[in-house]
């Protein structure tokens, strides 16, 4: 996946392209406003991040202009103005989500990775749905089963409701209630600390086959593939 990064504190913009590299995201990263539309026109990404305080042209200026002239990249705007009327400026603008800073490096991956299938052709969207595989694990959402080196993967009943769960929403948060309900189906009583316990186990049974649960805290959990240190 390649993104734009559009960010003029060289210290933000080299500390956040290197940490999105090493999750093996390609970065372009510019500082000023005017030569993000520049990059943009002429090297298409998959995603812009846009931070809104820009030299040159401001974040909303560039994103204007993006929009008038047929631009259609999905854009995520990251800024320290947090304020719910920023947010709706940004969004009616022709923003796609909005994350105010500081951010979760993390949560920042499964907004972007997130807006990106959103915005992918509806012919990839079904065929991305027919079989899914995140690592060395595979899963096929007709049958329901799970894979792991095309040999059957040993889980709990609780623990495959879990992973079919995440599987169906590879790089995207799922939340703590959604699970519960699917994991604990007719359990009225059932703890937040259950669905904590059941991927505790789970992430000890995914070490080492190039999928990782994250814990996203106030969201859910979100299941994605790791790449090599």
């Amino acid at each position: 996946m390649r993104l734009l990064l559009v960010e003029d504190d060289p210290v933000m913009s080299t500390t956040l392209a290197r940490a999105l590299e090493r999750r093996g995201l390609r970065v372009a990263a510019v500082g000023d406003g005017l030569a993000a539309l520049a990059h943009w026109q002429r090297h298409p990404p998959d995603a812009v991040l846009l931070d809104l305080s820009l030299p040159g042209l401001d974040g909303l200026q560039v994103l204007t202009q993006a929009r008038a002239a047929g631009l259609r990249q999905p854009v995520l705007i990251l800024t320290a103005r947090g304020t719910v009327g920023d947010r709706v400026l940004g969004l009616n603008t022709g923003a796609d989500d909005y994350l105010p800073k500081p951010f979760d490096l993390d949560e920042l991956e499964a907004r972007v990775r997130a807006m990106v299938r959103r915005a992918a052709p509806e012919n990839q969207v079904k065929s991305a749905s027919i079989a899914i595989s995140v690592g060395s694990i595979s899963y096929e959402p007709d049958s329901g089963g799970i894979g792991l080196r095309g040999q059957p993967m040993e889980l709990t009943p609780r623990e495959a409701a879990l992973l079919r769960a995440l599987l169906a929403r590879p790089g995207h948060a799922v939340a703590k209630e959604r699970l519960c309900a699917l994991v604990f189906p007719g359990e009225l009583d059932v703890q937040p600390e259950a669905i904590e316990v059941v991927a505790y186990r789970l992430r000890k049974k995914l070490a080492g086959t190039g999928a990782g649960l994250m814990t996203l805290r106030g969201l859910g959990y979100l299941l994605r593939e790791e790449t090599p240190a």
